[in-house]
Formats: C-alpha cells, sequence, structure tokens
C-alpha cells in the first residue's frame, strides 16, 4: 500500500506542510517517489508519523524528538523534565482561572495588582499602582500584610486625599497629615516590620527605596507627596513619645 502526502496527512490527522515540516527537521525520511515524480509512503512512514505525532501530543519539543526516538534511553529523564513544566504551567493556570474568577465576583480591573481584588474599589489609579509596584519589592507575607491593613481601614482619608490638589493649603495639608498619621501608627504597632522591612525585601534596599520615593515622586502630586511625609514623621513622633512616657511610667 502507497499513500500521497495529502493521503498520509489525512490518514495520520495532520497537514501535509506539517509533514514536509518533519521532512524539513530530519524527523521524517523523504519516501521513495513514483514514476511520475509524486512522493509514496508507505507503513514504515505512517508509523514513524504517528510516533512522531504522539510525542507531540505529549508536548515534547520537535527539537527533542528525534533524541526520544533513536533508542529510547534518555526518554524517562526527558518526560520527567516535561512532566514538572507540565505541572507548573497547569498551577500557573489554575492560579489565572482563581484570579479571573476573583475579577469578576468583584468587579475589578483586569490590570490591577493581584489579591487586591476585593479592594479594588477603594483605591485609587495612584494607590493600584503603588501597590503593583510592591509587589516587585515586598515578598507574600508583606504583602498579605498590606491587605490587612486595606481591609481594616474604614476611614476616608484616603479619598480625601487623593482629592487633594496640587495647591491645597497648609492648613488643609496639616490637618490631613494629623489625620493620617493616627492610621499609619497603628499599622506601625500592628506591623513592627514596617519599621525595619529588611527581611521582607524581593529586592535590595538600596533599589527598593530608589523605586519607591520615585514611584510615589511620580504618581502623587506634590500637595499629596508632602501630606505623606508629614504623616509619615507624626506617626514616628508619636510612638517614641509613647514609648518615652512608658518608660517614664516605669
Amino acid at each position: 500500500m502507497a499513500w500521497s502526502t495529502r493521503a498520509l496527512a489525512e490518514l495520520a490527522g495532520t497537514t501535509v506542510n506539517t509533514i514536509r515540516h518533519y521532512h524539513r527537521l530530519g524527523l521524517l525520511d523523504e519516501p521513495e517517489r513514483r514514476f511520475n515524480g509524486y512522493k509514496q509512503y508507505g507503513v514504515p512512514e505512517l508509523v514513524r508519523l504517528l510516533r512522531i505525532r504522539r510525542l507531540v501530543e505529549l508536548g515534547v519539543p520537535l527539537s527533542q524528538i528525534g533524541e526520544a526516538g533513536a533508542d529510547g534511553a534518555g526518554t524517562p529523564d526527558m518526560l520527567r523534565a516535561l512532566d514538572a513544566e507540565l505541572a507548573a504551567s497547569i498551577e500557573r493556570q489554575q492560579r489565572a482561572r482563581a484570579d479571573i474568577a476573583a475579577i469578576l465576583s468583584d468587579s475589578a480591573s483586569a490590570d490591577g495588582p493581584a489579591g487586591f481584588e476585593p479592594f479594588a474599589s477603594r483605591l485609587s489609579e495612584a494607590d493600584s499602582s503603588m501597590i503593583h509596584i510592591y509587589t516587585q519589592l515586598y515578598d507574600e507575607e508583606a504583602l498579605s500584610d498590606v491587605r490587612r491593613m486595606i481591609e481594616a481601614d474604614t476611614d476616608t482619608i484616603g479619598d480625601d486625599i487623593n482629592a487633594l490638589p496640587a495647591d491645597a493649603d497648609e492648613e488643609t495639608r496639616q490637618r490631613l497629615a494629623e489625620r493620617l498619621a493616627s492610621s499609619i501608627a497603628q499599622n506601625l504597632i500592628d506591623y513592627p516590620w514596617l519599621s525595619d522591612p529588611a527581611a521582607h525585601l524581593a529586592k535590595s534596599e538600596h533599589v527598593t527605596q530608589q523605586t519607591f520615593i520615585e514611584a510615589v515622586t511620580e504618581l502623587y502630586n506634590p500637595a499629596q507627596v508632602d501630606v505623606l511625609g508629614r504623616a509619615g514623621s507624626l506617626a514616628h513622633e508619636r510612638l517614641r513619645a509613647a514609648r518615652e512616657a512608658g518608660d517614664d511610667a516605669e
């Protein structure tokens, strides 16, 4: 029995172009030609093609199929490596499905930071962008704490700061800074690592600090940056005063 290229392709459930590609890669030998110049394939070529297709279905790269089909000696190691890659791919896909489910459930933006979907409506564009940057600077434990901070924050101070114009007056800035300082001070108490985050950094301290400064400067207007800076300083001052008062009491 002899088949043409098209007949072989149909029999093997593939395409003529695929067979030609296998010829070019040296995976499938060129068959003899009939008197009219057309190729004629036999059972050996059909079996070889089906073996190649089987390996392709398993996910074996075409570049390794020749090795897998030679003597089979390296096939177990190759399949173990492939299985590990597939497991990692499946895990990524499962995470993606979970993220998509969360996005749809919370009507969140698809390009928002992962894991923060329940709070998407409470985050300004600048805040969302900062959290995106945090995901590259801090480890998962720190990010989990950031999620808890956002969840516990019921004050509207965030909305007021987001609405703050660049030319806000001194009184408004100071009032917002004092309000925000209370939340920051409580977070510093509840999450001590905020004062010394070195153990939770995904990048070097220098890269983290420089990236943070540049991001805040770019994402927030001058008045907002001023309020954030004042609030941080006030929070630390209040904590120092509280500790000193506690030491004096003792």
